[in-house]
């Protein structure tokens, strides 16, 4: 009579298997002491690249990375808490709707959750903060209880932990990099990190997920008081800080540029572009060290350079426009691993020097803006000067381009 083996664990016990039928008297294989027992797991997992330590504008190190988890088993697996540690040291940890919050099924980030189902893949988003001073961590690990919903008898059991991913953390540095853009009132419209677009943003090219944006901001200009247009919404020239000009934020290399792509009606979001014009008009600019920026969305015909050219820190070379992928006028920047602004992983900068001048109140206060509204403020925030932080989403900078 044939043993029925379950079929999540049908490749554990076929590589038992073979190893028993070879010819002969083969001899076990050796271990050593530190050597791990095989066990069963329900998960398979991996961080989709190593976090690189970024001090941020509200005093803290971030560690901002993403897991990817994917159920192994034939049933649902509903996770209940996620947390990383460092040695006996617990950083973080998710439970209930606070874990839901941060975890999306791949390939559907609209809709929060913690039920994994049969094959499926989610990919949690973490960010892993501490205070300034704190000794930041070599090594990360995770270590995840859920509940299963065909447990594997003598194996899996209906409730069950399981330690998943192992990473290290990234001994790189942030590049140090001057504003982008110059003057008052710069939002910071949507980056990390928290669960924003860019954020989530886990684009599969070329057979690969890549994180690019993961550190990118959008940034809009506020006028006074704390709006975003005056006039009709569907003209570029009604948001005040449309062609307002952009900044090399380093020195080094275009390496380059589209220059031709329409402006976008503002209010409402392009459909049917290829992936090649979800930057619209750009340029990508070596700074050296594998380090590339982005700066997209830029006016139609703006753009003063040619790939090949060298920009100095606070040149001025386009203009922040609205094309490619956007539904309002602002600048879209990021600092990525290599040139292609999708196919690339998203590196964490610092901003050399600049003012804090504001948040806004939360998430809710950035819906304000599209009617019209001033966006709510912080209540009782300190304005303070800064070096050496990176911005984080809702914040409202003072910059001055070239420093």
């Amino acid at each position: 009579m044939p043993i029925r083996t379950p079929r999540a664990l049908a490749v554990l016990f076929a590589a038992v298997l073979l190893a028993g039928c070879s010819s002969g008297s083969a001899p076990a294989p050796e271990t050593t002491p530190s050597s791990p027992p095989p066990v069963a797991t329900a998960l398979i997992g991996s961080a989709l690249a190593e976090p690189i330590p970024v001090p941020a504008t509200d005093g803290r190190t971030h560690l901002a990375y993403e897991l990817q988890l994917t159920n192994a088993l034939g049933g649902n697996a509903t996770l209940r808490s996620l947390t990383v540690s460092t040695g006996d040291r617990k950083l973080l940890t998710l439970s209930g709707e606070n874990l839901k919050y941060w975890t999306r099924t791949l390939g559907n980030t609209a809709t929060p959750t913690t039920v994994i189902g049969p094959g499926q893949s989610v990919i949690v988003w973490l960010d892993v903060a501490m205070d300034g001073g704190s000794t930041v961590p070599t090594d990360l690990t995770h270590s995840v209880t859920m509940t299963v919903g065909k447990p594997v008898p003598g194996m899996i059991g209906a409730d069950f932990t399981q330690d998943v991913a192992p990473v290290r953390v990234s001994d790189r540095k942030p590049v140090s990099i001057a504003p982008p853009l110059d003057g008052p009132n710069w939002l910071d419209a949507n980056s990390c990190c928290d669960m924003t677009a860019h954020r989530t943003a886990a684009t599969p090219i070329n057979g690969k997920l890549f994180v690019a944006q993961r550190f990118a901001v959008d940034y809009l200009q506020l006028d006074k008081d704390f709006r975003l247009f005056t006039g009709d919404t569907t003209k570029p020239e009604s948001y005040p800080y449309f062609g307002a000009p952009v900044h090399a934020v380093g020195n080094g290399k275009v390496v380059s540029v589209v220059n031709d792509l329409p402006e976008q009606v503002p209010t409402k979001s392009p459909t049917g572009l290829p992936l090649d014009q979800f930057p619209g008009n750009h340029i990508v600019q070596d700074l050296g060290d594998g380090n590339y920026a982005l700066y997209a969305h830029l006016k139609t015909g703006s753009v003063t350079v040619k790939a090949g050219d060298e920009l100095k820190t606070g040149q001025s070379f386009g203009a922040l426009g609205n094309s490619g992928n956007t539904d309002a006028p602002h600048l879209h920047f990021h600092v990525m691993d290599g040139p292609d602004p999708l196919a690339a992983n998203g590196l964490p900068f610092v901003i050399s020097s600049f003012r804090l001048d504001q948040r806004l109140a939360n998430p809710a206060a950035i819906d304000e803006l599209p009617a019209g509204r001033p966006a709510p403020l912080q209540p009782g925030f300190a304005a303070r000067d800064l070096s050496g932080v990176g911005p984080l989403f809702l914040d409202v900078m003072n910059y001055s381009a070239g420093q």
